[in-house]
């Protein structure tokens, strides 16, 4: 059975309750738990991720371990947890508008999961309809969102397709988050894309 494969009797387990190994664990293994959680998740299967009174008090107590980072884009339709059928403790996540990556929030944030936390994997997630590339591609430049934008223009370049432009856009955050992390063992960093329509993510690997 692939890692999308979801049999009823998945179905079922997976509603009891649905939960993730964390912590130091591969950067394979943890893309594999992604893909899964998102399969259950693109299946309409009821939210599966572990937020249990005991899972509360665990995380409380002894902490979190999550087993990836994801810098995702801070659109209300887009929660990676969800996303993931992810439960409290499992996903180390970031947000910003059009998932626009700088060196103090996003960089300081991701040095903190690799290097404290234990993450070998970095998902950057981007998705269709991105009001952020919109703006950008429409011309939009109010204020603090101007730094946003020119971003963005940086990174698609004459890209006039939105969806396209928001790939380019994750390939961008991908590289600079890389050069910056180069040389961690065990660490891999790669861009994915969220489809709002369908549920379904499309890793770039």
């Amino acid at each position: 059975m692939t890692s999308t494969d979801i049999t009823e009797s998945d179905d079922t387990h997976a509603m009891a309750g649905h939960s993730a190994p964390r912590g130091n664990i591969s950067a394979e293994d943890s893309l594999e738990i992604l893909r899964r959680g998102n399969a259950l998740f693109a299946k309409h299967v009821e939210y599966c991720g572990d937020i249990t009174e005991e899972r509360v008090v665990d995380a409380a107590e002894n902490g979190q371990r999550p087993y990836a980072a994801i810098v995702s884009c801070s659109d209300s339709r887009v929660i990676p947890e969800v996303i993931f059928s992810a439960g409290i403790g499992e996903l180390f996540v970031i947000r910003s508008a059009g998932n626009v990556v700088d060196d103090v929030n996003t960089i300081g944030s991701l040095e903190y999961a690799v290097g404290h936390l234990g993450c070998n994997l970095i998902v950057v997630l981007g998705h269709t309809k991105c009001g952020a590339i919109a703006e950008t591609l429409n011309g939009f430049g109010e204020e603090h969102a101007l730094q946003i934008i020119r971003e963005i223009s940086e990174a698609i370049g004459d890209e006039k397709d939105p969806d396209k432009a928001s790939k380019l856009n994750v390939e961008n955050s991908v590289r600079k988050i890389s050069e910056v992390m180069q040389g961690r063992e065990g660490l891999r960093v790669i861009g994915a894309m969220y489809d709002i329509h369908t549920g379904q993510v499309e890793f770039f690997v």
